[in-house]
């Protein structure tokens, strides 16, 4: 899928590839969420799915809180107080953290809520506001949504299927 340039082409691809991230979910057995079986997101770890879930909801929240921030005026810290660009390995484990109590169900309606939460935000917005200027260095907002939406759920859905096959999931 095309780099999106339009709002109508974020929302697509955040709709496809969020939907290819659900099927895939829906195949994976409540009593493997917690398996800490999946290569993990630093060589050499492995994760739970719910780990990975976990990462996804923690940078759709992210992406929320950046926006809310800005559009009140207020300081962005990118990517999220107390971290910086080289520490996303101890924000993936946060993240992890964050979630870990909760089940299957809980975090697949956590990642859709933060899904429908970033849409809402970009149909308020126009393609200019989206695509038209720098929003965070050279990056447009349209740009780091979608690093942080389409392109992680796509990323997540292959690893998903790769590990199901290796689980013989099928």
């Amino acid at each position: 899928m095309a780099v999106p340039q339009t709002k109508a082409e974020l929302l697509k691809a955040i709709e496809v590839q969020f939907a290819k991230l659900m099927r895939e979910l829906e195949k994976v057995p409540d009593d493997k969420y917690r398996e800490p079986t999946l290569d993990g997101h630093a060589k050499g770890t492995t994760m739970s799915v719910g780990d990975l879930v976990a990462y996804l909801i923690g940078w759709g929240e992210l992406v929320v809180k950046w926006i809310d921030r800005d559009r009140r005026g207020e300081p962005v810290d990118f990517p999220e107080t107390g971290y910086k660009w080289n520490e996303l390995g101890r924000l993936a484990q946060k993240f992890y953290g964050d979630s870990q109590a909760l089940s299957a169900s809980e975090l697949v309606a956590r990642l859709r809520r933060s899904k429908e939460t970033l849409e809402a935000m970009i149909e308020s917005r126009d393609d200019h506001a989206l695509y038209g200027q720098p929003w965070y260095g050279k990056w447009s907002l349209g740009r780091m949504i979608q690093f942080n939406t389409s392109s992680p759920y796509a990323n997540a859905s292959g690893r998903l299927r790769k590990w199901k096959k290796a689980q013989g999931l099928g």
